[in-house]
């Protein structure tokens, strides 16, 4: 997979900042960017705000020591590196990673399995992510969902325009827990309608109702006559993915 110049230049310029405590740089995520690059173009709903965050090229610098000094080098670089289309780069000491992984084992996760190595030693050889701690923090998501939708019916005091906004806002973290959902069963994928497929297999719904609700939240415009009719499936929907989370062995 070709990589931009712009992450060579990245490569050189930490190398600057930080010396021989440079360990290696990776960049992750390519997968899941250019799936949602490809999904974007296909439905024509680009937006451009001046820095894409979403189809910036991520990095990760593993460094031996870290100080304030080399943070504040960083901060006086990182407006060029997000307009040469990188995002903010994650800097971690020695091993640091590795100790996180319990406690960030999505966001972890998902970049142990779509990293390149750009310089340096593989820095995730031979690590994993329990799966104890994957199918603790997916039931963390989607309770916390749950809980926010009830939450946020409550406050929208039965006004469907209101009940519209709150199903619009609650797409992208929907959609992060189908996909998350499919990862737990050894599921890896960036593409949100076969994670949706997937969770109608695993709670048993079918007639596509997990698919429906994850495609008229992914439009983020939902009507005031869709509201009504769509909060009270999508709710059984969340309600029934925390159940089988809380089972799942």
């Amino acid at each position: 997979m070709s990589l931009p110049s712009a992450v060579a230049t990245l490569e050189r310029e930490l190398r600057g900042i930080f010396g021989a405590r440079m360990q290696s740089l990776v960049v992750y995520g390519e997968r899941a960017r250019h799936a949602r690059r490809d999904d974007r173009a296909k439905h024509a709903r680009h937006h451009h705000d001046g820095h894409d965050q979403e189809s910036a090229v991520r990095t990760m610098a593993i460094v031996e020591g870290l100080t304030g000094d080399d943070l504040r080098a960083c901060a006086d670089r990182v407006t060029t590196w997000h307009d040469a289309g990188l995002a903010t780069p994650l800097v971690l000491a020695a091993h640091e990673f590795e100790r996180s992984l319990d406690v960030f084992p999505l966001e972890f996760g998902a970049i142990l399995a779509d990293y390149t190595v750009v310089s340096g030693a593989n820095p995730f050889e031979r690590l994993s992510v329990d799966r104890a701690d994957v199918r603790r923090a997916v039931e963390v998501q989607a309770r916390s969902h749950l809980l926010h939708l009830r939450e946020g019916y409550i406050e929208a005091a039965g006004r469907p325009a209101a009940v519209a906004v709150l199903i619009a806002e609650s797409a992208a973290p929907f959609t992060a827990l189908l996909m998350t959902l499919a990862r737990l069963d050894g599921h890896q994928t960036s593409d949100a309608a076969a994670a949706a497929r997937h969770a109608e297999r695993l709670i048993g719904l079918p007639g596509g109702a997990v698919s429906e609700v994850a495609r008229i939240t992914s439009i983020h415009d939902v009507t005031t006559e869709d509201a009504d009719g769509l909060f009270p499936a999508y709710l059984d929907v969340v309600e029934r993915l925390v159940t089988y989370v809380d089972q799942w062995r």
